[in-house]
């Protein structure tokens, strides 16, 4: 299945080291080699690259790996396709507006028998089970609330649409409007929150390393959220299946779950 890589922070990060390791997944040390894409909010701006050849070398992931763009909340995806065919109108992020506002999503895993009407507004472009998903997501949220509501109310709303689209399937996805970023889990997502003091990161994908001390202030906070863990000397924190956590600022908003006995 397809690798999600998101970065959410309180203030604009460039996200080069994070996506050099996740980009080798896409031919070096995997197999997601069916397109990708990133997608960087500036306020209510969004800066979107896609390209259906593979992310390890593509010439479009390589000016991204080498330019600093700098942002506080970032969707990027490797695919390797189950629905649809390996096209730019299937490759991830997807991005539709709502309530004046960017929302990028993108997908990880295979959704079955999920075919819910969709209203002329929020239509797929391509063939893919993930962008279907994403326009019912948007169709209720519109249909739920009348205006931009907290990211509290959204991500109570989102928890009820994830858990009503989760049985039909694998349904990994990270969502952001850019002001917050949700992850949702079925099967593998996993998170680790940077912060003073920093320290060095080795990649786990690729013989780099990055000392974030000499690269931030003591109030940076940041957010990595991805399939599998990128570094090796970080500590990873894994969701539990059904999980669905928001991030704000570079800090996870969501209590952990319970424990079950």
């Amino acid at each position: 299945m397809c690798q999600l890589l998101g970065m959410n922070c309180n203030t604009p990060t460039d996200v080069r080291f994070s996506f050099s390791g996740f980009a080798q997944r896409a031919g070096n040390t995997g197999d997601h080699t069916d397109g990708w894409g990133i997608a960087f909010f500036e306020e209510k701006g969004l800066r979107l690259f896609v390209d259906h050849q593979r992310a390890v070398t593509s010439p479009v992931a390589q000016l991204i790996r080498e330019y600093p763009i700098k942002s506080c909340n970032v969707i990027a995806h490797i695919r390797k396709a189950t629905q649809g065919v390996t096209s730019l109108q299937n490759c991830h992020p997807f991005v539709r507006e709502l309530w004046g506002r960017n929302w990028v999503f993108a997908h990880n895993g295979d959704l079955k028998q999920f075919a819910p009407k969709l209203h002329a507004h929020f239509q797929p472009v391509g063939d893919t089970d993930s962008e279907r998903a994403f326009c019912w997501i948007m169709q209720e949220l519109s249909k739920s609330h009348a205006g931009l509501p907290s990211i509290q109310e959204l991500t109570h709303t989102l928890r009820e649409l994830a858990a009503r689209i989760a049985p039909h399937g694998t349904f990994n996805f990270l969502l952001s409007n850019g002001e917050a970023l949700w992850a949702h889990a079925t099967t593998a997502l996993c998170y680790t929150e940077r912060r003073y003091p920093f320290t060095q990161a080795h990649l786990a994908d690729e013989d780099l390393s990055v000392d974030f001390a000499s690269e931030t202030t003591p109030n940076d906070k940041v957010a990595i959220i991805v399939t599998a863990p990128l570094t090796k000397n970080e500590e990873w924190t894994h969701f539990r299946s059904g999980e669905l956590k928001v991030f704000v600022d570079g800090v996870c908003l969501s209590p952990p779950s319970p424990v079950q006995s």
